[in-house]
């Protein structure tokens, strides 16, 4: 039977658009959220909302035991943790079925079973499912795990074995490098994750990041929705999410989607879920190897593109799921139409490597026709605690071709102002010549950044009639002069960068506003250049400051636990 009344443990975007789904199901909805989310999107949308705690998410969304009070106290029958926060953590599980409250979610038992990578990996062999080659033993002594890595070759990656959301990973290129990243992978962990150990793997050098969505209840079923194409990332980061991937071999996609039911009976999985592989293309597509990287036991970010194309709605296939309803569909049965792009809107400066933002959204606009999951609406503050993802826009059409066509005309009628936005290198990218090719690849955005970061052109209040007609060579603006020969993009980070040198400063700035989460020195301590001095962490992104130069620090004016403004002054170094 399902659920009358639903409590969702999360915020923004993802809260709002299981909202959506409740509504069309007649289930009453639950917000609960922190100080900083009290005029939040979500929160006005909830039938009921109630405050849980302070803006930190350690108190607030990840504080297992109010969250509970509160579906005990209104009723809730259910609780949907959607994803980050408490949406794989095992205990939360348990404790929502200690407390006679259903957790929307696998068993606490397949959590557990991969949420350590090292483990899910061990697993994952035994089950006959290819695996990238690694160190996946326990020990973390320094020295064992760079043996490891020498044995394995760098390039290698550093990944905490807790870690997700493209958090705890660390590349390292040569032997040098590997002990100062070693710290900052195990750091990240423990401060993200409450757990600092480390697997090493193999880096694959040309890889593309796809993924295969499965569904499995709790009559014995398990399916998979076919796959997502998640190559384009910074910062391991996703940033354009598509479906199905870009020339996949039927073969290959067959292939992966039984090793994915494979992986999810293994482990007695229900409900929805994520295998995630690496695949190597060094030499092309067609005779591609992959292998098993992780499996997120949650709803996925990029989940719109699978039901753009399978004309399901994944959420509603949960809550059924929960309630004990079998699968709907047979595998046979799951239909495959058409091509899905979804593009990822987040407060945050491309022109200067990517900066978190925050402000006001003065205006949001988004084009009629074409789906956008937002986390905020005109007006909304986009505030320093959170993910800086503004909205998700996904688009639909009958081949890949036609999909980017729509991207691209989407992305132009997009108006987000008020604050920093990558607004402007989605329109880069959903042009780009060879984006288009399907030419990707996760090192795709790190190759091309200078003339996907370069400012799109602003022609003034004009352009908006201007792009009410479909796109065409006249859209791009890029170095025209009139009666001149064009000009190259200017790339504003390199005036920045002249500036910097002009002054030869001494002092560290907070590039972001942030939380001080390590301070590495003291007043007077005597610094090599680029040494790491002041870790700052804003919107699930850490950030090592490190010395301009030799010297001695002095002013040393922040502390750990300290919440400090962009441009703050935090020490110098004379």
């Amino acid at each position: 039977m399902m659920f009358r009344k639903l409590l969702i443990a999360n915020r923004g975007e993802i809260a709002c658009r299981i909202i959506r789904t409740c509504q069309r199901l007649g289930i009453k909805t639950v917000a609960v959220y922190s100080e900083a989310d009290a005029k939040a999107l979500f929160v006005r949308q909830a039938d009921e909302a109630h405050l849980i705690g302070p803006a930190p998410a350690a108190q607030s969304y990840l504080r297992g035991d109010v969250i509970i009070e509160v579906a005990r106290r209104t009723g809730a029958e259910a609780i949907h943790p959607g994803y980050g926060f408490l949406s794989e953590n095992a205990e939360f599980a348990e404790a929502c079925a200690a407390a006679g409250i259903v957790f929307v979610g696998p068993t606490p038992e397949a959590i557990r079973a991969m949420a350590l990578k090292g483990a899910a990996k061990a697993l994952m062999e035994g089950a006959g499912v290819p695996v990238t080659p690694g160190y996946h033993a326990e020990a973390q002594d320094e020295t064992i795990l760079l043996t490891a890595a020498r044995e394995i070759g760098f390039p290698v990656l550093i990944k905490a074995v807790a870690g997700g959301g493209g958090k705890g990973m660390r590349r390292v290129d040569n032997e040098s490098d590997f002990p100062e990243l070693l710290k900052s992978c195990q750091g990240e962990g423990q401060s993200a994750f409450g757990d600092p150990r480390v697997l090493i793997e193999k880096y694959i050098e040309v890889p593309r990041h796809i993924e295969i969505q499965l569904f499995a209840d709790s009559h014995g079923n398990a399916l998979h929705l076919y796959e997502r194409d998640c190559s384009l990332q910074r910062r391991h980061q996703k940033v354009i999410e598509e479906a199905p991937a870009p020339g996949l071999p039927e073969a290959m996609r067959q292939a992966m989607g039984k090793a994915a039911v494979t992986a999810a009976k293994a482990i007695g999985y229900r409900g929805a879920g994520t295998i995630e592989f690496i695949v190597d293309v060094s030499k092309g597509i067609a005779q591609a190897a992959f292998y098993f990287m992780e499996m997120n036991t949650r709803l996925q970010v990029e989940h719109p593109v699978t039901e753009a194309i399978t004309g399901l709605d994944l959420v509603e296939w949960q809550l059924r799921v929960a309630a004990g309803e079998a699968l709907p569909l047979t595998q046979a049965q799951v239909p495959l139409n058409g091509h899905a792009i979804e593009a990822r809107l987040y407060a945050e400066d491309p022109e200067h490597d990517f900066m978190p933002s925050t402000g006001t959204l003065n205006r949001l606009v988004f084009p009629s026709g074409v789906r956008a999951d937002s986390a905020v609406a005109q007006g909304d503050t986009v505030s320093v605690f959170y993910d800086p993802m503004i909205s998700k826009l996904i688009v639909h059409g009958k081949d890949r071709a036609a999909a980017l066509d729509a991207l691209r005309t989407a992305l132009i009628h997009t108006r987000a102002e008020g604050l920093k936005t990558n607004l402007a290198f989605l329109r880069r990218i959903a042009s780009d010549p060879d984006f288009r090719a399907g030419q990707i690849d996760t090192g795709f955005i790190g190759r091309h950044v200078e003339r996907l970061t370069a400012p799109w052109p602003d022609l003034g209040p004009q352009y908006d009639l201007l792009t009410a007609a479909p796109p065409t060579p006249w859209h791009d603006a890029t170095g025209f002069r009139l009666n001149l020969p064009p000009a190259s993009p200017v790339d504003v980070r390199h005036l920045t960068d002249a500036l910097d040198e002009a002054h030869e400063a001494s002092e560290v700035l907070a590039p972001m506003p942030g939380l001080v989460v390590a301070v590495h020195i003291k007043e007077g301590e005597t610094v090599e250049k680029n040494q790491p001095l002041i870790v700052l962490e804003a919107m699930k992104i850490q950030l090592t400051l490190k010395a301009p130069r030799a010297g001695v620090v002095t002013g040393l004016s922040t502390t750990t636990g300290e919440q400090v403004i962009e441009k703050a002054v935090l020490l110098n170094v004379t």
